[in-house]
């Protein structure tokens, strides 16, 4: 299972499958990260945390612990 966090800067992905429960999935949908929605990684911080990626014509900043629960093709 890949997962966005393994997505290097300059990938263009496709989400999954989201895992996790409750408010948890629901914050990471509310940001705009659905099923079948393509992302692009712009730029990963020195430290790995967080990432910046560009998706439905935004830019959004994720946590490595966020991103760990967004499956990607």
């Amino acid at each position: 299972m890949k997962t966005l966090k393994d997505a290097k800067v300059g990938d263009t992905v496709t989400v999954k499958r989201l895992h996790g429960e409750g408010p948890v999935k629901r914050r990471i949908m509310d940001m705009g990260i659905t099923k079948g929605v393509e992302m692009h990684v712009r730029k990963v911080a020195p430290l790995g945390d967080p990432m910046e990626l560009n998706l439905r014509g935004y830019e959004l900043s994720v946590r490595k612990a966020d991103a760990e629960m967004i499956e990607i093709e």
